[in-house]
Order: C-alpha cells, then structure tokens, then sequence
C-alpha cells in the first residue's frame, strides 16, 4: 500500500506506528478509555463491528468523533429512537420534480464510522435494517445494491441502566458485532483530570482546539490490515480457541454459547493484538485477552444464573480457568 504523500510503500513497522499514535491523539480528549480505544483499533484491524456499553456521560460519542479525526476518516451519527424507520439510516428514493424521476439519497450509513447512538431504542424493523450494511457491507434499496465505502464500522451504543422503551437486541445481530467494550465510569483521579480540562476551557465540540491530528489515514489502516493476515496461528492455539467456544456449549450456566461465527471472532481479534503488540505469531495470552470482549456479548446466561448474580464475564473468566492453555 502506498502512501499517499509519497507514493512509496507503508511498510507494516510504520503502519503499526500510526496506529499506536491515534491512541495518543484520542487521550487529547478522551479521559481514562485506553482500552476502548484499543479495541476500536482492533476493530478496524478485523473488519469488525463495535457495541459500546456504558452509562450516559461515559464519553461513548466523543470517543467515537475522536477517534475518526485521529484516522481523518469520515464519521456520522445517528440518534436512534422509537420512531426511526429503516430508511432514515439507508437512505431512500426520493422524487425529483424537475426530472419526474426518482433518485437515490444516501442516509447516513454511507460513512467510515458510524455511531449508532442508544441502537436498542429503536425497533427491531430498524435495528435489521443495519444488519445488510454491517455484514454484506453494501444495502439494497429498490432492488439495487449499493456498496458501502470500503472502510466501514458501526459503533452502536446501549444503556445498560435503563430498560423502559428499549429493545433488546437480538443474538443473530448481536452476533454481527465483532467486540462488546464497556465502558466503565472513570476513576477519582481520572475524573479530576476531566474537571481540570474542562475548567481550562475544553470544549468536546471542538475536536480542534483539543489539539487532535490526523495520525494516520487510510493507507495506514489498509497495509496494517493487509500485515495483520499474515499473523501466523499454530495448530495448538488454534484448538485452544475451539475448546474456548465448546466449553460455553456445554457450560451449566449458560443456555446460549459461543457459536462458530464466535471462534472465528475470537481468531480475528487475537491476531490483531498480536499485530499490534509487535509479533507475527499469536500466543495464547493473545486470545486470552480478547476474549471477554469478543465473546461476552454471544453467551446467553441461563435464568437461574442470572438469578444467582451471574454475569457473562464471570462465566467465561470460570471458563477460561478451566480450559487447558497450550504450551
């Protein structure tokens, strides 16, 4: 891949640089989410999708905008809410008077970072409406399919405290997401540190003044994700990952697990962190990293489970305990 400036090859050492750096630009602005930022990386790394779980005043949109402006991609938001139709986020056809022809007005889908504000306030006729462009990456209106720009994420985000007018999603579209992050709220300290921003005159609307740069771009993230299929996984770590998803299968807790599509997740994202750590192989410390966040959000706790204070992470840190580790 070549550099734009240049036009000389991005070799993988620099593309990873960049990469690393955007982390730096989001912390400008965004207080105490290192390792959301991180896995938005590795989202973009994989192809993937993001859920983003976390209590309102988290930073979950600002993270969001700033992210895009560290990878000067482009980035659109949508609120969604009960009476959002599906093509509000597609886009539709729409008349044109002067030609009484009909023509095409793309919705706010056709973008590089979609934020999908509160997804499960919207009905579930809305919510499907996304499931074409998150995973065929294209939509289809009027019979026509429309591709969508070759960078593309969905970053949806949910309220996990408030349950009146919401529609839980689905498994098969929660299953379309290739991380569930949560966002906790920030420490003491961290929290200062956001006082004192603000007190000295940041602005969250005003990414510039924030001091935020493009790092990278495109043909950064293009050589990086070309670099990151080329992490190799050994035989053993690969039935490390298999025996991860049987284990949920059969786990008493659990009345959903991991399903294939999961595994495949879980080989995606650990190859990203092992890109991003510097090495061309992954470990098992690799998928023991990322898998919480690639898996909590496929798991379906039994009921008596949830009864008892069960928690998807609890489960799969039981499981992970259980599951032999390569050597």
């Amino acid at each position: 891949m070549a550099s734009p400036a240049t036009g000389s090859p991005i070799d993988p050492a620099t593309a990873r640089t960049a990469l690393l750096a955007v982390r730096t630009e989001v912390a400008k602005a965004v207080v105490g989410q290192d390792s959301a930022v991180t896995g938005l990386v590795i989202a973009l790394l994989s192809g993937g999708h993001v859920l983003l779980e976390g209590v309102p005043g988290v930073a979950k949109t600002l993270l969001v905008r700033s992210l895009a402006a560290a990878l000067a991609l482009d980035s659109k938001r949508v609120q969604f809410t009960p009476d959002l139709m599906p093509g509000d986020v597609t886009g539709s056809a729409v008349f044109d008077s002067r030609t009484a022809e009909f023509s095409f007005r793309e919705g706010p889908v056709f973008t590089n970072l979609l934020l999908a504000d509160e997804i499960n306030r919207t009905p579930p006729k809305t919510q499907a409406s996304l499931l074409e462009a998150m995973e065929e990456r294209q939509v289809t209106v009027d019979g026509r399919p429309r591709p969508l720009p070759e960078v593309f994420l969905v970053a949806a985000t949910q309220n996990p405290v408030e349950f009146e007018g919401t529609y839980p999603l689905p498994e098969a579209q929660l299953d379309r997401f290739l991380l569930k992050l949560v966002l906790p709220v920030p420490g003491r300290d961290e929290e200062i540190g956001i006082l004192e921003r603000h007190a000295s005159g940041f602005d969250p609307r005003d990414l510039d003044a924030a001091g935020i740069r493009p790092v990278a771009g495109r043909a950064e993230l293009a050589a990086a994700r070309a670099a990151a299929r080329q992490v190799t996984v050994s035989r053993d770590v690969l039935g490390y990952i298999a025996d991860l998803a049987r284990a949920t299968r059969v786990s008493p807790s659990l009345a959903l697990g991991v399903s294939p599509r999961g595994a495949t997740a879980l080989l995606s994202t650990a190859r990203s962190w092992a890109w991003l750590a510097g090495r061309g192989y992954v470990t098992p410390d690799d998928v023991q990293a990322l898998a919480k966040p690639t898996l909590r959000h496929r798991v379906r706790l039994r009921a008596e489970a949830e009864m008892e204070g069960g928690t998807a992470d609890g489960v799969l840190d039981a499981v992970l305990g259980a599951v032999p580790v390569p050597r």
